[in-house]
């Protein structure tokens, strides 16, 4: 008589023939969405509330009102795609010089001593405080404005990838060697899937500090965006638009990040969660 291995016995299913871990996911991301919601509307509640006992704040009605304006007229819609071409230009530029300098940095010792003072020099100085230089370099046009958000991306993204190098474990690199693997092969199959989620980690905090930066960014003669709104709306106490500036902001930065997330998760599947 064969005996069955308990080890080898199917995984637990539901009496639909669902895996019970994948019911369970589904619970929670249910169970998450109903909480955001509750999160949401406690926040509405609890500015409405400020509002209400006295505290300079528009309430939300008079914030709704005021996007309904801005939307119906198209203003919204023209600052938030000025906003979003120079936000996204400048992180997708930021990243694409972060990784490959970050890489670079990690994997050569010389390069490491190179360039790795310029990098930790730069990042003493915010962004900020950059843009009287831009100005005076750049002129008044878009350049400037991208290049501030530029440098925001690059120098989170660069540290974390650096980072995700160095701490990439020496075990795996010793075992390929002995397996015969050269260090272009290393570098492809090892180095760069154990740094993908450090990669990924410095991409929506650099996201997060562009989006930080394009209000300042804006300051620069600018006629349209988001931060430009809100800068022509403090001249005249103008909170409703300051709000629906603020509010917009966040909406996007969070879609962006909650993006970044997804593709995340999908190329690093492998990776184990909790």
């Amino acid at each position: 008589m064969q005996l069955t291995d308990p080890r080898r016995a199917a995984p637990a299913v539901t009496t639909g023939g669902t895996p019970a871990p994948a019911r369970r996911r589904r619970r929670w991301r249910g169970r998450s969405l109903v909480l955001n919601l509750v999160s949401i509307v406690l926040g509405v509640a609890g500015w409405e509330t400020l509002a209400l006992l006295g505290y300079t704040l528009p309430t939300p009605a008079a914030v709704a009102r005021r996007a309904g304006e801005l939307v119906a007229d198209g203003t919204l819609a023209d600052d938030v795609r000025a906003s979003l071409r120079r936000v996204v230009l400048g992180f997708a530029l930021g990243t694409a010089a972060a990784v490959p300098v970050g890489f670079l940095m990690g994997w050569y010792a010389t390069a490491r001593a190179l360039i790795e003072p310029w990098i930790q020099f730069f990042r003493t100085i915010p962004p900020l405080a950059i843009i009287p230089l831009a100005i005076v370099l750049m002129g008044i046009d878009e350049t400037p404005k991208v290049f501030v958000i530029f440098l925001a991306a690059f120098l989170a993204c660069v540290i974390a990838t650096f980072q995700g190098v160095v701490d990439v474990n020496r075990t795996l690199i010793d075992a390929a060697r002995v397996l015969g693997a050269r260090d272009l092969s290393i570098f492809l199959r090892v180095v760069i899937p154990a740094s993908t989620p450090f990669i990924f980690v410095g991409m929506r905090v650099g996201l997060g500090s562009a989006w930080a930066t394009l209000v300042a960014a804006e300051l620069i003669a600018a006629q349209s965006g988001l931060g430009y709104r809100m800068q022509s709306a403090q001249l005249y106490y103008d909170l409703p638009t300051i709000f629906v500036g603020l509010i917009s902001i966040g909406v996007l930065g969070l879609v962006m990040d909650r993006l970044l997330l997804l593709v995340e998760r999908r190329v690093t599947g492998w990776q184990e969660r909790r």
